[in-house]
């Protein structure tokens, strides 16, 4: 009786795969460390906090700044 061994040729090494999968790993890992970076860089929520804006009053050269009615267009 013979013995027969088969050895199939290589079919080549397919690592794009590996690849890929490295690099959407990549890419997640440096998405989450900015997007951290940027929450633990941002100012602490102040619960009752207020926020007060001063705007100016006075005269603006439309109207006099009384709040009026808006030019028209131009034709």
């Amino acid at each position: 009786m013979a013995t027969i061994v088969n050895n199939p040729g290589s079919q080549g090494d397919n690592s794009s795969a590996g690849w890929a999968v490295a690099v959407i790993i990549l890419l997640v890992v440096v998405v989450a460390g900015i997007f951290w970076y940027t929450r633990s860089r941002a100012a602490p929520a102040s619960p009752g906090a207020t926020i007060q804006v001063n705007l100016p009053t006075g005269g603006d050269t439309n109207n006099g700044g009384t709040g009026g009615p808006a030019p028209a267009p131009a034709q």
